[in-house]
């Protein structure tokens, strides 16, 4: 509020020490605010602060004491404040204009879109990469343990036939140094043929995908790509994307119990994205390539996979294949 003219407007005023409220006038002269009536008192205008104007709700006059002016006549008081040379704040002005709160929504939805498209992500895959090796056996242990009591039984593969088939894909080397360490787990399930990848190195492949694929070059193509996905913390930078705020501050704070007790249904209709497929792809072609296996073997592992109807194999829905992807890895075998 600048120096003016007086202009007379009706207001209350409380003393800020009682509750009684006086009905006064206040006039602006020579820099100066004055209330006449059943109060009187003078104030500098730098001294006062003037409470942001909200469609019709009743605005504020305070003073340095804390004592305040209720404005009843609103009108006389805007046309106060403009003969002063006050004027609102950008964001006062802008949350009275329908077109800015519209514009502000805009920008507040764009950049919501970008953080999940682009900054979630790469949040996620930093928290993943931080997170201790305690936390993910924690995770990967407590979700095998409550699979184990309600979509797992034992395995009925013979145990030469699961040896066979952990020894042959441990001889397999590494595509890149640092490869993650990793248990092969096997189940019979209540949902068919699958396989996936924990976050404490365990990958689980049930009976079922096993008698499926009826082939071992297949099957090493599954768990190379499943191994991708362990080497990359795909389950984990997924999780934490789906999961978003609560995983975060689950993670960082150190109680894991809530984010474990959610994995089990979001690991059961878990969708990987396009580049996650992709980089667990690069990962098992690199790894056949190193041990001069034919990429054509891995092609024909999905060409079998996806032949399949969608509801006759969960691995389907969580790893869905498709002619691209296909056709990336015979490309790679012509390279």
């Amino acid at each position: 509020m600048q120096n003016t003219q007086a202009r007379a407007v009706r207001a209350f005023y409380f003393d800020g020490k009682t509750s009684y409220r006086y009905t006064v006038e206040l006039t602006v002269a020579a820099g100066i605010a004055s209330i006449s009536g059943e109060a009187q008192r003078q104030a500098p205008l730098e001294e006062l602060r003037v409470s942001e104007r909200v469609s019709s709700a009743t605005r504020k006059v305070t003073f340095a004491d804390g004592a305040y002016l209720e404005i009843i006549d609103l009108d006389a008081f805007a046309e106060l404040l403009a003969s002063t040379g006050h004027a609102d704040s950008l964001v006062v002005r802008m949350q009275q204009s329908w077109r800015s709160v519209g514009q502000a929504a805009g920008a507040l939805v764009l950049i919501l879109v970008l953080g999940y498209l682009y900054l979630l992500p790469a949040a996620s895959g930093w928290i993943a990469n931080a997170l201790p090796e305690s936390v993910e056996r924690k995770i990967g242990g407590s979700t095998l343990d409550f699979l184990d009591e309600r979509v797992f039984s034992a395995s009925t593969l013979p145990p030469s036939q699961q040896a066979s088939i952990d020894s042959r894909f441990r001889a397999l080397e590494p595509p890149r140094q640092g490869a993650p360490r990793f248990q092969i787990i096997f189940r019979k399930s209540k949902i068919g043929p699958n396989a996936f990848a924990l976050p404490s190195g365990d990958i689980v492949v049930t009976d079922e995908l096993v008698r499926l694929l009826d082939d071992d070059d297949a099957l090493m193509g599954v768990l190379a790509h499943e191994l991708g996905h362990l080497h990359q913390r795909h389950l984990m930078r997924r999780l934490i994307q789906v999961s978003a705020v609560g995983a975060t501050a689950t993670l960082l704070f150190g109680d894991v119990s809530a984010l474990v007790a959610s994995i089990p249904p979001l690991l059961l209709d878990l969708k990987y994205s396009r580049d996650i497929e992709l980089e667990a792809d690069d990962y098992a072609i690199a790894m056949f390539k190193t041990n001069g296996i034919s990429l054509t073997r891995l092609a024909l592992t999905f060409e079998k996979l996806d032949s399949l109807p969608a509801a006759f194999s969960p691995y389907l829905s969580t790893h869905p294949p498709s002619q691209e992807r296909i056709d990336r890895i015979l490309k790679a075998q012509a390279e």
